[in-house]
């Protein structure tokens, strides 16, 4: 059933679509979930369908570098495939999900790998907006745009890694302090102590673009 998996998740990778397999009203994550436990791979597949783009896009932000984020997004979802059965109705979905994605991507910041890696955040600027084909505009872009946008991104890549972890999983992923905290593996207090001190260096190396001092 594995190699199942691991063909969906290398076909979405290279062809960033998943076939609407699913017939009827679509089923929420959790369903699909459940259903990926009894074996059901057409679920498996749902799930790819609907959140590999969010998963790449902040594997991305995390890494700086598309073609690994794409890699590790495939080691995300195979990971998620490989726990189907330990898989428990305690939290959101999405929660489980971005604790896996953000173990995956701090493991691999702190094995060494991002130094021989990583790509130049405007060399690689192109190639993420292709790698990602989101038909609407990201959260990020909605907030900047052109230059201000690499100040921004470059502001945010060089923050604490805890720190520049929470700011994505806050302000582009949109997740809420509880599952910012389970993905961290850290208290709400501490999330909230994060992101106060994050927005706060942000505000400060920023200041210059909105007529600060």
């Amino acid at each position: 059933m594995e190699a199942v998996a691991v063909g969906a998740v290398s076909a979405v990778a290279k062809t960033g679509t998943v076939a609407k397999l699913v017939v009827g009203e679509p089923l929420n994550d959790t369903e699909l979930m459940l259903r990926v436990k009894s074996g059901d791979e057409t679920s498996f597949a749902g799930l790819l369908s609907r959140h590999r783009d969010p998963i790449v896009s902040f594997l991305y932000r995390m890494v700086h570098n598309a073609a690994i984020a794409e890699e590790l997004s495939q080691d995300v979802f195979l990971r998620v495939y490989r726990a189907r059965e330990s898989y428990a109705v305690s939290a959101k979905f999405t929660t489980w999900l971005y604790c896996i994605a953000t173990n995956v991507a701090l493991n691999y910041l702190r094995d060494g790998r991002r130094a021989r890696n990583m790509e130049s955040l405007d060399d690689s600027e192109n190639a993420v907006s292709r790698s990602l084909r989101s038909p609407e505009p990201t959260a990020e872009e909605q907030l900047v745009a052109g230059s201000l946008g690499w100040e921004v991104r470059r502001a945010v890549a060089e923050l604490p890694e805890n720190q520049r972890t929470a700011v994505i999983l806050h302000k582009y992923q949109e997740l809420d302090y509880r599952q910012i905290a389970a993905a961290l593996g850290c208290s709400e207090s501490a999330v909230k102590s994060l992101l106060f001190r994050a927005y706060e260096a942000l505000r400060v190396r920023l200041a210059h673009l909105v007529g600060g001092k």
